[in-house]
């Protein structure tokens, strides 16, 4: 697997409107962009210890965890995502889930998963029925996304981060979400081998620091 460095920092408005302007003078806004920025929805799974937020919120040093996810309310593409993390760097696998087996999933109806040719849907199976993970919380988000070619780096801009509390009707556009986290930005910069020093300064903030800030984490707090 590739794994890839990651530094997040909670930024203000006013410093999320200054890094956005710097990084369209020298990046590429996401192709998947609707006037500059695109909304996202994640169903994030966890079992009834709580597993993967508590690794979370103590800092284990290899954890993962699963999550459906959406773009602009369009379910006619849905993915099905595992985030991995492993001393301090992170790796996404994904794979294309079709809005019937969504469908089926969240209606507990889940022998379809074992017998898929897709080693990621085979994979939650096994843990869903090892680990009881099940569809937990809704995190709906406006992300703004920019990209650099050298060092493959991938910075987002995420704002507006709202929970279902504890509704699982993921497919459903009218679905309720409250704000949380309200006027804080999360800043993420992702690389490969470099980060290069025109990406390092636009970015760069007074009187910010590294955060381990986690969308999935803050929107729990309601349920």
């Amino acid at each position: 697997m590739k794994f890839r460095h990651e530094l997040k920092h909670e930024i203000s408005l006013s410093d999320r409107l200054a890094v956005a302007a710097r990084l369209s003078a020298v990046a590429k806004r996401d192709l998947n962009s609707i006037d500059g920025k695109y909304e996202i929805r994640s169903l994030y799974f966890d079992n009834i210890k709580d597993k993967a937020l508590l690794e979370k919120v103590n800092g284990v040093n290899f954890r993962e965890k699963f999550r459906l996810r959406c773009y602009n309310g369009d379910t006619s593409y849905i993915v099905l995502e595992k985030k991995s993390k492993i001393n301090g760097l992170c790796n996404k696998v994904s794979t294309v889930i079709s809005e019937d087996e969504v469908k089926k999933m969240l209606a507990g109806d889940i022998d379809f998963m074992a017998k898929s040719d897709r080693a990621l849907l085979s994979e939650l199976y096994s843990k869903m029925k090892s680990q009881c993970l099940r569809p937990k919380t809704i995190v709906d988000y406006t992300r703004e996304a920019f990209t650099y070619a050298p060092g493959n780096v991938r910075v987002t801009l995420d704002y507006n981060i709202r929970t279902g509390i504890n509704s699982k009707d993921f497919l459903n556009p009218n679905c309720v979400t409250v704000p949380v986290a309200e006027n804080i930005t999360v800043l993420e910069v992702k690389w490969d081998e470099f980060l290069p020093e025109i990406i390092r300064d636009a970015v760069s903030l007074k009187d910010t620091r590294s955060t381990a800030f986690s969308k999935y984490a803050v929107c729990r707090i309601y349920g």
